[in-house]
């Protein structure tokens, strides 16, 4: 769909520049295609009725940069894909701005198609089709472009959500501010524009997901573009190694990934930058072969999150991560990053507490069983709402008086720094089996449990202790077992909690010292890139764990 004759244009006289250059997300801004600043519409008093916030088809010109003194103002045909970054551009703001959770993903049916139907005059100047075919063309242009927009089929196993409510598509960059016109398209054929004024480097905001850059890569690093690629075309391939790694959802992890069950663990891997012989990383030569592990890395993110992958599929999670809903029996879900050494705590508030409904929480290590309440073997130890006991190996104990729903409650606990534990790197995973799962490759993992058991042994000095809205409940566990610990959640039926890692609190503790779990984001990084130089380093490295640091 070209942009054709069917434009309008506007000249109209206007009083002063914008000097601070801000922006105001979901008001009507222009960006001038020659000094790039970005103007609100009213500025100018240009007529906004055929407009919508996060409009890319026109092109501007502010009083200062055009060459008769006045604004200039042309509205474009809009082709499908501006029309389909428009729509999730306003459902993802109105989202943000109105609901107490905001979503990253809207329903074809029941969102965008809907939308556009409505905004159809002011998305595009081209007429409004007589057949209704173009909801499929939208659908056909949002899962073809797989750079700019998200695309999830179908529901989760478990998942209360209805099937009717699929597909569902979402925005890769949930930077709205990066969403701008694509003058570098414009340069051949604008007249009243001069050669020297436009160059591509201004105007890499509107290639999503390639120049924009930060979505959720692995070690927090931004790709960057290759030499001598325009920003206004350029696209990996699918033969680049990096290509699935570019596509990673706004919160870092695929919508679409295996489970951790059945004995097995999966660990989202991207190509390592620094293994040797880089080039052996394209994907096509190894087909029928094993993946080398060395030539990957896992894949982090450098937010604390709870893990889409590390929890019972029944269990439903908001789209920040942030929240996650119970479903029948209880089940668990754990927290992206874990903690091996030090002092650490995270907060959870208790949003909606049904009759009927339980919960216990607390801190597990990676081998608890998900199917089954925190606290129900060695490796983790939780907090009861009824009654507020608290259980581990299946043992409950009295600990406090319950909590249920409207009440913060604070989750501290405190490693030695002398455990083999606490001096050792995490795991590479390089030495594990690589798998393929729509399109990402994850290292997998078999778990030992009953090993893990034996091989357990007391942290002396170490301790678990819970807060009620402000109010230490006392120490509720000390001594307990060695390993690296993850914030969990485990829920009984449909009560509704969220969690919140830090760095702020709504009840910070006063009489202890600890560090809030968001700060593992980058210092996971940090670990994790190191102990993957010492693999590449060292001539003999244990791929579960690298040797233990060196005072």
């Amino acid at each position: 769909e070209a942009a054709g004759d069917n434009s309008e244009a506007l000249d109209a006289q206007a009083g002063s520049v914008d000097e601070e250059n801000g922006r105001q997300l979901g008001e009507i801004e222009l960006q001038c295609g020659i000094c790039t600043k970005w103007f609100t519409a009213d500025t100018f008093g240009i007529d906004t009725t055929s407009c919508l916030p996060f409009m890319t088809n026109y092109s501007f010109h502010c009083n200062v940069c055009h060459h008769s003194g006045n604004t200039y103002f042309l509205r474009k045909q809009a082709n499908l894909k501006e029309m389909c970054l428009s729509a999730l551009a306003n459902l993802t703001w109105q989202s943000r701005t109105q609901d107490e959770h905001p979503k990253t993903m809207f329903s074809k049916d029941k969102d965008i198609i809907p939308f556009i139907d409505k905004y159809w005059e002011c998305m595009t100047t081209r007429q409004r089709p007589g057949k209704m075919t173009w909801p499929n063309n939208i659908v056909k242009t949002m899962c073809k472009e797989r750079d700019v927009f998200l695309v999830k089929e179908h529901p989760d196993p478990g998942s209360k959500d209805p099937e009717e409510d699929y597909p569902k598509f979402g925005l890769l960059d949930q930077d709205l501010a990066n969403i701008g016109p694509a003058y570098d398209n414009q340069k051949q054929n604008n007249a009243v524009s001069t050669s020297g004024s436009l160059n591509g480097k201004f105007f890499n905001q509107v290639v999503w997901g390639i120049a924009a850059g930060g979505s959720g890569k692995g070690r927090g690093a931004k790709r960057k573009q290759q030499d001598g690629g325009t920003t206004g075309t350029a696209k990996k391939t699918r033969s680049d190694p990096l290509f699935s790694a570019q596509r990673l959802p706004p919160h870092g992890y695929p919508l679409e990934h295996p489970f951790n069950k059945d004995g097995y663990r999966y660990i989202l891997a991207e190509p390592d930058p620094h293994a040797p012989d880089p080039e052996k990383l394209e994907l096509d030569c190894w087909a029928g072969k094993p993946i080398p592990g060395d030539l990957y890395r896992a894949c982090l993110y450098e937010r604390v999150l709870l893990a889409l992958h590390d929890r019972a599929p029944q269990l439903k999670i908001s789209d920040d991560r942030l929240t996650v809903i119970g479903e029948k029996g209880y089940s668990m879900v754990r927290a992206s990053h874990g903690v091996r050494k030090g002092a650490w705590y995270f907060e959870i508030s208790m949003d909606e507490m049904p009759p009927d409904t339980a919960a216990r929480l607390g801190w597990s290590q990676p081998l608890g069983n998900l199917q089954a309440p925190l606290g129900y073997d060695k490796f983790s130890y939780s907090w009861r709402s009824k009654k507020g006991t608290k259980f581990h190996q299946s043992i409950g104990k009295h600990y406090s008086s319950g909590y249920g729903q409207g009440d913060i409650l604070g989750f501290y606990i405190s490693l030695p720094e002398d455990t083999e534990t606490a001096k050792s790197l995490p795991d590479t995973y390089k030495d594990k089996a690589l798998i393929k799962f729509k399109s990402y490759l994850y290292f997998e993992e078999k778990d030992f449990v009953d090993k893990a058991e034996k091989s357990l042994k007391q942290a002396p000095g170490s301790q678990i202790i819970f807060f009620k809205n402000g109010a230490s409940q006392g120490i509720a566990f000390k001594d307990i077992f060695e390993g690296v610990y993850f914030p969990a959640i485990s829920l009984y039926k449909g009560c509704t909690v969220s969690i919140n890692f830090g760095p702020y609190f709504k009840y910070p503790p006063r009489d202890i010292t600890y560090r809030p779990m968001s700060d593992m984001g980058w210092g996971a990084v940090v670990e994790h890139t190191l102990a993957d130089v010492l693999y590449h380093v060292e001539t003999e490295v244990d791929g579960r764990r690298s040797p233990p640091w060196e005072p």
